[in-house]
């Protein structure tokens, strides 16, 4: 059964308002999910398919399966190789790329409106008849790998990583990497890809989101052939995840010898995607650390000069995620920084913000919200997953200036006061352990080092 649900408007900034442009959902018999939103400011469309689960579906111990699936989709199918495939795709100016995340894997197309029916025709051929030859699978795997250990040598790709598995536990779906490492990935064999894909290649995992320059009947249709005839399969059910509780500060220390400066993250306890504090904190965050002209920024680079930027951010999915400050200075000024990003969360704590600083965050969201989230068919169609993804609506989009306006000093002060503490904190460092291990027990009591060279994060 079929069931199309009209949008209304479209994404821009009117009287106050923003509105989400008009798509249309559908289900099919099967279970799979269809969005269309037809978009005509260019020639140009977008489809992304998506599969539900992404790390969270991943075995224990086998972290990177369904990206590694999803990466082996573009490298040959039944019938064209992955040269030939590469090549075909450039000649019709198509492009797919394979995404991982918590909550799902994608594979994210991008055409000229006119050569709709050879996107879906080769979509079609790359998903129904993957050949996930062996070769590539040990040629990916080994690139993966090689990647992995690249990225330890960078500290600032690797702290996210080494956060997110000291912050959640290795037990916690997000304490694990979405696209793998280098102890996980060589376990992948072609065996657990082909039950992979057989699992999660079905009606009640999938979901398909096009937008652009697109008719949505014909839109509809031609997926409709492609996907309806998927069997229904077993819908994902999201594992069961401890959410982190904030007790005794802890720190990891990843020991990069000879490094000449300290990447460090301090994490606390955040909320989920669909928690009723997310505007507040939007607000509040974007005051913090989340925008250039933040009291982070201002503290750490303006006024120190201890370093070249600071962020805070709000991570929202499934489960509740973490609110984490990351940053980096010079070895020798390692303490001078982390005590002054400590300082402003004191300062956030006993102060709080002010009418002008609520204010000023207001129309900062509102203005960069549109360019960040509605402009390109690409955002608008990530727009759509999140809706399908978390049991949101249009309303996330098109009430964001009510809620926000809605927003009183005290409510943003609570938050502020609920979020931003200095007690009970995570922090991860990366830099030379024997210049900052002395500083480092300062923070902490409960301190972890390893080398930026061993096996996993």
């Amino acid at each position: 059964m079929t069931r199309w649900i009209p949008g209304l408007l479209f994404a821009s900034v009117l009287v106050g308002q923003i509105r989400m442009p008009s798509y249309q959902r559908a289900q099919f018999e099967n279970g799979a999910v269809v969005y269309v939103m037809p978009k005509k400011d260019l020639p140009l469309a977008s489809v992304r398919v998506i599969l539900k689960g992404g790390l969270s579906a991943d075995p224990v111990g086998m972290e990177g399966l369904a990206a590694v699936t999803t990466s082996l989709l573009l490298r040959g199918t039944a019938l064209r190789s992955r040269e030939q495939l590469a090549q075909d795709l450039d000649q019709m100016g198509i492009t797919i790329n394979a995404v991982a995340g918590n909550s799902g894997v994608a594979l994210e197309m991008q055409y000229l409106s006119k050569n709709l029916g050879a996107a879906m025709k080769i979509l079609e051929e790359v998903l129904m008849q993957p050949a996930f030859a062996e070769a590539e699978l040990k040629r990916l795997v080994a690139q993966q790998v090689d990647a992995v250990k690249v990225a330890k040598e960078q500290p600032q790709m690797a702290l996210r990583n080494y956060l997110n598995a000291f912050y959640f536990g290795k037990q916690h779906p997000y304490g694990r990497q979405p696209n793998g490492d280098d102890v996980s990935l060589p376990k992948i064999t072609r065996e657990a890809v082909d039950r992979y894909w057989k699992q999660a290649f079905v009606g009640k995992r999938l979901m398909v989101v096009v937008a652009g320059d697109v008719e949505a009947k014909p839109a509809e249709a031609s997926i409709r052939t492609a996907f309806e005839k998927l069997p229904a399969g077993t819908a994902f059910a999201m594992p069961k995840a401890a959410t982190p509780k904030r007790g005794e500060p802890r720190l990891l220390l990843v020991d990069l010898p000879g490094a000449t400066q300290t990447y460090f993250a301090i994490a606390q306890p955040g909320i989920d995607r669909t928690s009723a504090d997310r505007t507040r904190l939007e607000l509040v965050n974007a005051l913090f650390g989340g925008r250039f002209t933040s009291m982070l920024n201002d503290a750490l680079r303006v006024d120190s000069g201890l370093t070249y930027g600071a962020l805070s951010t709000v991570q929202m999915d499934q489960f509740p995620g973490m609110i984490a400050i990351t940053t980096f200075t010079k070895t020798e000024s390692t303490e001078a920084a982390v005590d002054l990003v400590l300082k402003q969360l004191e300062k956030l704590q006993t102060k709080g913000i002010d009418a002008e600083q609520l204010a000023s965050a207001k129309a900062y969201v509102k203005g960069e919200y549109p360019t960040r989230k509605l402009e390109t068919v690409d955002q608008l169609a990530a727009v759509l997953v999140d809706f399908e993804l978390y049991g949101l609506n249009r309303g996330e989009v098109d009430d964001l200036i009510s809620r926000m306006d809605a927003v009183t000093i005290e409510e943003a002060n609570k938050v502020a006061r609920d979020f931003y503490q200095t007690g009970g904190l995570v922090f991860v460092w990366i830099g030379d352990a024997s210049k900052v291990r002395k500083t480092a027990k300062k923070y902490a009591k409960d301190i972890r080092v390893i080398k930026n060279s061993e096996p996993g994060y």
